[in-house]
């Protein structure tokens, strides 16, 4: 299945549709018919790697990723990475280029436990 972001005029994105199969690669059309910016969005690429569905894996065939990660509301488009990239959760945190993801200035721990960032400290809680 096809999946489309709808962009503002400042390449924020407002909103994401479901289009038919027969859509695939078919942004350009869409957008001519409705005067609106549609650009297509991988539902099973995040961090510019492609997920096989059934498996979750990563595909055999790593052309299908595209734009870096799946839009959703509120990404950015940026047409220099053809990237869709995600909020910036906060203010210490860094894009990293390969994904086109923000990253913590600590990485977080693999302890099994749950954290949450702290800005003010800049430490896992």
């Amino acid at each position: 299945m096809a999946h489309f972001a709808k962009l503002d005029i400042n390449n924020i994105v407002i909103f994401v549709t479901v289009g038919r199969q027969e859509d695939d690669g078919q942004e350009s059309v869409l957008s001519a018919r409705t005067g609106d910016t549609y650009l297509q969005t991988s539902y099973n690429t995040r961090g510019g790697i492609h997920y096989d569905p059934n498996t979750g894996q990563p595909s055999i065939d790593q052309s299908k990723s595209l734009r870096k990660n799946f839009a959703g509301i509120g990404y950015s488009y940026d047409k220099v990475r053809d990237a869709f990239i995600p909020p910036k959760p906060f203010a210490s945190w860094t894009l990293d280029e390969s994904t086109c993801n923000w990253v913590p200035p600590v990485s977080y721990p693999n302890d099994g436990n749950t954290y949450t960032w702290n800005e003010g400290s800049q430490s896992w809680n």
